[in-house]
């Protein structure tokens, strides 16, 4: 069975204020939880570890580095 892009989860590089889309797809996984996170969703990453979020509480406990 063939995957679509919407399948599969994109390939990002993170920058510090917006992200590029290295390999298509529709979501990508928080770095810590494992959630699915949906693009048009996206709003929390690090560009210096390059890892995505799923919520403002996760982002912000990872970056004091309590997780």
């Amino acid at each position: 069975m063939l995957m679509s892009s919407g399948d599969k989860a994109a390939k990002l590089h993170y920058g510090p204020s917006t992200f590029r889309v290295l390999r298509p797809g529709q979501h990508v996984l928080c770095a810590v939880s494992g959630e699915v996170i949906p693009l048009e969703e996206l709003r929390y990453w690090s560009a210096d570890r390059q890892e995505a979020y799923a919520t403002c509480e996760i982002s912000t406990k990872r970056l004091l580095g309590e997780i």
